[in-house]
């Protein structure tokens, strides 16, 4: 009862806003925050409970329609709930100039509700129409703005719909061999399947998942959507719906699958673990790298959001404890640091007039100080900086790969990091450092239904970073419920036996540095403020408007490069719609409306078929 109660507030409490909204608007937003706080208690409660129902019967089909909480599901539950409740909170100021706000936040309560069921689904029926409901809501707010937003919206339902009717080729599959849904029961019957058959099952599901989880090839739509969307929505896309792609592939792979049938898919390196492993690998270096040549603020995490699943992938492709650990405790990670950023990169829109370009900032350090802070320490845990939890997840994942002896992909996922560090130090840099533009002068910080939640998961990302072994033993449970051996950890890092890391001594050592450092500065020189265009570089003029001498410096070099840096699997998919639009502009010209010309039709198929019948014959 207590899971379907969690799905009826949070399906329920959509449609009551959307009707709310029509009489009253403060009501509609107190009732928006409410309905995914409750959601946020409810998951919260389910801590530690194992707890399976059937809440609709389909007897012309022999089916329910199940749910199930258990450690991997409250996991993404709680994520899910605790996103979306900070992405609610935050749209109260930052969306007040839009339109159309009852459907807004219906939407995005739909949203969450979709991607709940997902996660609470203990079949693949149930699982497949609440991906459905979640495809479908995303598609409705990556639109909502309109003009550009409905292509990108439309890129991604038809990626979105090519996965879905994938995952339904493999979920038919499964119910007519098997004449059940249920995940607990496929677990056990598909223990003799053939190794061809769960290869045929595992592509199948990549593909749904992998286009959600925007790996490449299949990332195409998501910097698009990014940069379309509304900056709340982003931080519920790229913190946690697109991390649903990551369940998806833990769910199969260890729940279902399991980790025994795994071993035995290919030999070598053409073992599908190693495959997917380099999937992985190609998704951080492109990621990344074309990240770095970003100037819109949104897009440059939007490819971050393909680089660093590309880490989650790495991880969990291995199979082993320390991979799975630290594929699922990045994907946590990953949640609530690019959650934070786009949050931060919608606190700069609000303030400055929806300004997203990096070359038209800077300066707003002083301005928006807890905006700033929030930037810091979310690009921070993306790079992976002792004392934050990004720096944990990585450690994981950059150990396994040294002690599965995988040296090739550990310099990529180093590279990657490399690559990470100067992108966002780059957003960093251009948006709160430098002098301020005069056109920005007057400048405030956010107010504090948009400060709140950039301190909230501010400080969530230091408390994982000073203290992993909080969300670890979560992590612990659910490798236990894979039969595969739990994650050793303490509450401050992990144990001797598996590589000793302790964050208290890390702690300790940056604090000595840090009040090192602080003692210098104190006793130099104080450095002399000058008028913003009293300033030169290497004897040459820095342009009004922008505060520093090396916007657009790289200019020459990206005319050079620039033709060799196209996304070339976007422009494969481009390719591939005009040539089915040619197809099927054909075909249509089939059907002329003329009865005397599919009289024609029937005669020629008619003296086809003697023809083949009288070769046949002869042959």
């Amino acid at each position: 009862m207590q899971l379907i109660t969690i799905l009826i507030v949070a399906f329920l409490g959509a449609g009551i806003v959307y009707l709310i909204g029509k009489i009253s608007g403060k009501a509609r937003d107190i009732l928006a925050v409410l309905a995914s706080l409750i959601v946020v208690i409810l998951v919260s409660l389910a801590y530690n409970q194992k707890i399976y129902t059937s809440f609709y019967p389909l007897p012309f089909l022999n089916l329910s329609l199940t749910l199930r909480i258990d450690p991997l599901s409250w996991f993404f539950a709680i994520a899910v709930a605790g996103i979306g409740f900070l992405s609610i909170l935050f749209s109260l100021e930052y969306m007040k100039h839009y339109q159309k706000l009852d459907f807004y936040y219906s939407m995005m309560l739909f949203v969450n509700a979709g991607m709940l069921g997902v996660v609470l689904s203990a079949d693949f029926l149930s699982l497949y129409i609440f991906w459905e409901i979640m495809s479908w809501s995303t598609y409705l707010l990556i639109s909502y703005k309109g003009g550009k937003a409905v292509g990108a919206g439309l890129k991604y339902i038809v990626m979105s719909t090519v996965g879905s009717i994938a995952m339904l080729f493999a979920i038919v599959s499964l119910y007519t061999s098997y004449g059940t849904l249920e995940f607990s029961s496929l677990a056990s019957l598909l223990q003799t399947a053939s190794s061809g058959y769960i290869l045929f099952l595992l592509i199948m599901f990549i593909i749904g998942f992998g286009i959600k989880n925007a790996i490449w090839p299949l990332h195409t739509w998501l910097p698009d959507a990014h940069a379309e969307a509304v900056s709340p929505f982003s931080a519920v896309l790229s913190g946690i719906l697109v991390r649903i792609g990551i369940y998806g592939f833990v769910l199969v792979m260890y729940s279902i699958v399991g980790l025994n049938l795994l071993h035995k898919l290919g030999y070598g390196l053409l073992n599908f673990n190693y495959i997917l492993c380099w999937i992985g690998a190609i998704s951080i270096i492109i990621g990344t790298f074309i990240a770095l040549l970003q100037d819109d603020d949104k897009r440059l995490l939007a490819w971050h959001a393909i680089g660093q699943g590309g880490y989650m992938i790495l991880g969990i492709s291995f199979g082993t404890t320390l991979g799975i650990a630290g594929g699922i405790f990045h994907t946590l990670n990953h949640c609530i640091y690019i959650a934070l950023l786009f949050l931060v990169t919608g606190a700069v829109e609000y303030r400055t007039g929806g300004v997203r370009d990096l070359n038209q900032l800077g300066g707003l350090i002083k301005k928006m100080p807890v905006t700033f802070i929030g930037g810091l320490i979310g690009i921070s845990g993306l790079i992976g900086i002792p004392l934050t939890n990004g720096f944990v997840s990585k450690w994981l994942i950059y150990k396994t790969l040294i002690m599965e002896k995988h040296p090739f992909l550990a310099f990529v996922a180093l590279i990657g990091t490399w690559g990470t560090i100067l992108s966002v130090y780059k957003f960093l840099h251009n948006i709160f450092l430098g002098q301020l533009p005069e056109k920005y002068k007057d400048v405030k910080e956010v107010p504090w239904a948009m400060r709140l939640p950039m301190i909230i998961l501010t400080s969530v990302i230091i408390l994982f970073g000073i203290l992993p072994g909080i969300p670890l033993n979560v992590i612990s449970g659910i490798e236990r419920s894979f039969g595969i051996k739990p994650l050793s950890t303490i509450i401050f890092g992990m144990p001797r036996e598996i590589g000793e890391l302790n964050i208290i001594n890390i702690l300790a050592a940056i604090v000595v540095a840090g009040v090192f450092i602080y003692l210098i500065f104190s006793l130099s020189t104080r450095s002399r403020r000058v008028n913003q265009y009293d300033n030169y570089a290497a004897g040459s003029f820095i342009p009004k408007d922008k505060y520093q001498y090396s916007v657009r410096f790289y200019d020459p070099v990206y005319r050079i490069i620039g033709p060799y840096l196209r996304d070339v699997v976007d422009d494969f998919y481009y390719w591939l719609v005009e040539k089915s639009k040619s197809f099927f502009q054909g075909v249509r010209q089939i059907y002329t409306g003329n009865v005397n010309t599919y009289a024609l039709y029937i005669l020629l198929f008619l003296a086809f078929l003697i023809i083949t019948k009288i070769g046949w014959g002869l042959w």
